[in-house]
Formats: C-alpha cells, structure tokens, sequence
C-alpha cells in the first residue's frame, strides 16, 4: 500500500476528493479543511494499493495539484485493515508488478546527478578496484564493484529513453561521461603515486593475473552478464527492492575495468587500455539496453494487465 499525502486549493478539493472515492484500490481517505499553510488549502489523505498508485498520481496531475499544490507518496510498511487488504484485492494487477513511473523517475532523476558525493565514491571505489587488479586480489574487486555507484546514472538513462526525457538522459550522461573520465584520471595518478613509493610496478600488473584478468579481456560472456545484470538492476529498482542493487553492482565489471585502463595509462600499457576500455564499454551499453527493454516490456506488460482485468469504478459513497 501507498499512503498520499495531497496539499489541495479549496477550489479543487472536490474533483480530488471524486477522483479518489472514483478509484479502485483507494482506502482511508481523510479531509481536513484549512489545514494547509503553505500552500495554503486543505490536507486531504489516502492509501491506495501500489497497482493503482501510478493510476491515480497521474489523474491528480492532470488535474493540475501537482502545480498548485503537492502530490507525496509514502510506503507504507504495516498496514492492520480489512479495508486496506479489500483496496489491494480490487485493484487489478499485483503491487509487486507495478511501476510507479513518477517514483522511479524521481529516484533516477537523483541517482543521476553529477554531485561530489557521486564523484567521490566513484574515484575511491575506482581506486580501490586498482589496488585489486595490480595485486590480483578479487576481493578488492568485489569491495570496489560494491561501492560504485554507476547504476544510478544507468538506470536514468534507461528511463530517460522509455519516457522520452531529453533532459534526464542529458543529466545521466553527464554523470557517467565526466564521472568515469575524472574518475579515470585521478586514478592514473593515485597508481604512479603507488608506483613511486614501491607499492605498484609495472611486471605486477604485466603479470599473469589469473583473478583479475578478466577486466581486460572482454568476450561474449561479458555481454551476457552485463544483460542479466541490467534486468535484475531496473527490477529490483521498479519493485522498491532496492538491496538487490549491491548484488547486481557486483555483477558486472565496469569499475574493474576502469581502474585496469587507468593503472596501463600511467604505465603506456595501451593494449590493456584498449582492453579494458572495450570491457567498459560492453558492460556499460549492455547494462542499458537490457535496462531500457526491461521497462519497455514491464510497461507493455502492465498496460496489458489493466486492459485485461477491467473493473468498474467505484461510486462514490452518499
């Protein structure tokens, strides 16, 4: 269940009040008139069950609250009511299947921000991934893939296509263009600092690394992984099980594969550059495309669901 908190203009209350009694899956609905300051208008709550949330958030925008007044969604964690289980049940569809295309292009919308915060981790977490492949040490690499935080702008990029956001997917590519390239460079200079006080060298990275050398050698099977792991990321983002981002972050090499390019640069390795670029880019796109598809299809999917499954509307109580 979705609990909405809506700040109304008393010009509108009435239309948003309809509206909501008119739509399945809608329970506890409370007015309380005045009770809003700024804006100024009435405070009018409401749970409804997740399958008919993106239904009604995008009723209530087109009636304009969105501009005139506020429009918040919370999850609601426990939720103890007969009437609460009978909204879920009448709502057409399963909650867990419903994407709530506002919530999720608010949450990508953040997640893609070229920040510091974003910035910094991506620096660290490429720094740690290079003490990794210049020491062949895989769990290094998996604590780097961990704190990486490149499926934020991944994921906006994919909802920036399915939704058609030139600004969004502008927003994502910035992050992921400059925030690789910056990352990238600081890295080539934290390995020549480790070259110059003895800790990297040149034949450890040259080498066999039979842990590591994955993240230069790019084949089919990258592709593959980078698939599975872009459906299981913009699942686990579009059904709120966010927890499933750090196994999916581990999934794929991306990070890896940036440290080994930058750690060749300070060293003139330019095959294993190539190499790893190349890896990069195969984990980056394919992570995209699986991605965008995966809404397309949820979205195709849900739509199909809807028209299947009709219901009346409810009346409204007299």
């Amino acid at each position: 269940m979705l609990h909405l908190r809506l700040i109304v203009p008393a010009d509108l209350t009435d239309q948003v009040v309809r509206t909501v009694e008119q739509t399945v899956g809608t329970t506890h609905l409370v007015v309380v008139p005045g009770a809003a300051r700024d804006p100024a208008g009435d405070l009018v709550l409401c749970d409804v069950a997740r399958e008919a949330g993106d239904g009604l958030i995008a009723e209530l925008r087109e009636l304009g609250l969105d501009q005139s007044g506020s429009i918040a969604a919370d999850e609601i964690g426990l939720s103890l009511s007969r009437r609460a289980d009978k909204a879920e049940a009448d709502a057409p569809g399963e909650g867990a299947d419903a994407v709530l295309w506002d919530q999720l292009a608010d949450a990508t919308h953040e997640e893609s921000t070229l920040s510091v915060t974003y910035l910094a981790f991506l620096t660290l977490a490429t720094m740690i991934a290079a003490c990794g492949v210049v020491l062949d040490n895989a769990i290094l690499i998996v604590g780097a893939m961990a704190v990486g935080p490149e499926f934020g702008p991944l994921a906006g990029l994919c909802t920036a296509v399915v939704r058609r956001s030139a600004r969004l997917a502008l927003r994502a590519l910035a992050a992921l263009i400059v925030g690789f390239a910056a990352a990238m460079v600081l890295t080539t200079g934290f390995s020549l600092m480790m070259n110059g006080f003895g800790l990297f060298s040149e034949s450890m990275l040259e080498a066999d690394r039979p842990n590591t050398s994955f993240v230069y050698a790019p084949d089919l099977f990258s592709f593959v992984v980078a698939i599975l792991a872009g459906v299981a990321g913009m699942l686990s983002l579009t059904s709120a099980k966010s927890g499933l981002l750090v196994g999916v972050a581990i999934s794929v090499t991306t990070v890896p594969a940036a440290a080994n390019a930058a750690v060749a640069l300070g060293y003139g390795d330019f095959d294993q550059v190539w190499g790893s670029s190349v890896q990069l880019l195969v984990n980056l796109g394919g992570i995209v495309l699986a991605g965008t598809l995966t809404l397309l299809i949820q979205k195709a999917l849900w739509k199909r669901t809807r028209l299947a499954s009709p219901r009346p509307r409810r009346t409204a109580p007299r």
